[in-house]
């Protein structure tokens, strides 16, 4: 038992460590830039954020692909993020369009926006196998029912045998 727990342990331990690993690998790519939302529709406020400027630097955002002058960007509530905001036109096309930022210090980074507009939103029913957005079935609930009632009535003959004393050593 406990060879085995040392096993399990040592191995969540490894994908732990390749996992922060992978991630600070990823944290030093700097030319990402965050976008959120990252799938918007025409009117919805765009907000950039970014780290790469440096910390109270500024810069300037390029979203004229979507037909929007360039934004100005801050330093934000986090001392190490500049961020800025836009709102995609009403007049923009559905697709991925090019976000760009250039801070200040020279660098720069980008990332894509998507622009949907209200037709092309997912509808319907989501099929993931849990919850309960189509209707109830009521064979599956008296099923349930039947077997919570079985495990209960079994677990209080059980104790009660305990408490009795009827139970072998």
């Amino acid at each position: 038992m406990r060879t085995t727990a040392r096993l399990l342990t040592g191995t969540a331990l490894a994908l732990a460590t390749l996992a922060i690993g992978a991630h600070g690998v990823h944290a030093e790519d700097v030319d990402s830039l965050e976008i959120f939302p990252s799938t918007a529709t025409p009117g919805t406020v765009i907000i950039v954020n970014i780290t790469i400027c440096g910390t109270g630097g500024r810069g300037v955002g390029d979203a004229r692909a979507l037909g929007v002058e360039e934004f100005k960007l801050a330093p934000g509530t986090h001392k190490e993020v500049v961020g800025g905001q836009f709102r995609v036109p009403d007049h923009a096309q559905a697709g991925t369009y090019a976000i760009g930022v250039k801070c200040n210090n020279g660098r720069h980074a980008s990332g894509d926006l998507v622009v949907r507009h209200h037709s092309q939103q997912p509808s319907g029913h989501v099929n993931t196998g849990v919850g309960g957005s189509v209707g109830p079935d009521t064979t599956k609930i008296a099923a349930g029912v039947a077997v919570l009632a079985t495990a209960a009535v079994g677990g209080t003959l059980l104790l009660r045998r305990r408490a009795s004393g009827a139970q072998d050593r």
